[in-house]
């Protein structure tokens, strides 16, 4: 049974992920080379489990128990040295990753799960950076960590059966929803949305419609909660941009090929919610959708 848990990477997601496995009881490595991110890291997730207090989600009892459930590490040695399961929750960089496993299967103990949160990078190929294939999957949460039901539990080509029922049983125990697929080039979740995100943004590159149009018609007429700008703001554009490269380069498909008013706003700087400005502007404290300037009529 699993109760000792590393999580590599400190941002967005590895802090959601850190969060929830502590909610739950599980003993937390929360492990990053900069000290500054595992400090906002930890101030973040006491920050959310005090929002879940208020909303009686949990007991000032239990917050206090988890945040003790979490240490955290600047050495990835130390930090994975009694882990049972490595989640790995860095940036979504293939040669990043193939160095982080690589120093993980060096590091971790013999009969540890490795598993990657990876949204695109295909497992199989980050599984071939360690000598233990059999015991490395793809464990892809989604944004925010603490709220989203969803895991999408990824088999490498390799990737052990009962390490793959492990890791469902273990979801659940996290109060997830496990679905189980197969390793090919953004798996289910951005084979399917990506194209999506990316046929909005050609769609106010051509001039079809607006920002604020796009984004309407998917959400009262497709009943999706965030239209697809908005949404794509939110994962960080930065973030569908490498996703549509894998895309692209993995199918060799040109219906993946990302629009070039979405490389020209990587290029820029204008990345979302991260950056302060994408297809809308964002201002700390604000709670209002503001479309940004440049695609204001």
């Amino acid at each position: 049974m699993i109760q000792q848990v590393a999580v590599i990477g400190a941002g967005t997601m590895g802090n959601g992920i850190a969060h929830v496995f502590a909610q739950y009881g599980f003993a937390v490595n929360l492990t990053d080379v900069n000290t500054i991110q595992l400090e906002k890291a930890t101030g973040t997730i006491t920050k959310n489990m005090e929002r879940q207090v208020a909303k009686g989600i949990i007991t000032e009892e239990q917050q206090g128990k988890a945040l003790k459930n979490i240490k955290t590490f600047t050495n990835i040695e130390e930090g994975v040295a009694q882990a049972q399961l490595v989640i790995e929750a860095a940036t979504e960089n293939t040669d990043l990753k193939l160095r982080i496993f690589k120093q993980l299967d060096e590091s971790a103990p013999q009969d540890c799960i490795l598993a990657s949160n990876t949204s695109s990078i295909s497992i199989t190929k980050i599984a071939a950076a360690t000598k233990r294939l059999d015991k490395v999957i793809g464990m892809h949460f989604m944004n925010p960590v603490p709220v989203m039901k969803l895991v999408e539990i990824i088999n490498g080509y390799a990737t052990d059966a009962t390490v793959t029922n492990t890791i469902v049983e273990l979801s659940k125990q996290l109060g997830k929803v496990p679905c189980v697929v197969n390793d090919y080039p953004g798996f289910i979740a951005n084979k399917i949305l990506m194209p999506m995100i990316n046929e909005a943004i050609y769609s106010l590159y051509e001039g079809i419609a607006g920002v604020a149009e796009i984004d309407t018609i998917m959400i009262l007429g497709m009943a999706h909660p965030m239209g697809p700008l908005q949404l794509a703001d939110f994962i960080g554009l930065d973030v569908c941009l490498s996703i549509l490269q894998v895309l692209q380069q993995g199918f060799g498909n040109p219906k993946y090929a990302p629009c070039p008013l979405l490389v020209n706003m990587v290029t820029a700087g204008k990345l979302g919610v991260k950056s302060g400005e994408g297809f809308y502007t964002y201002t700390a404290g604000s709670k209002d959708l503001i479309v940004s300037e440049r695609f204001k009529k």
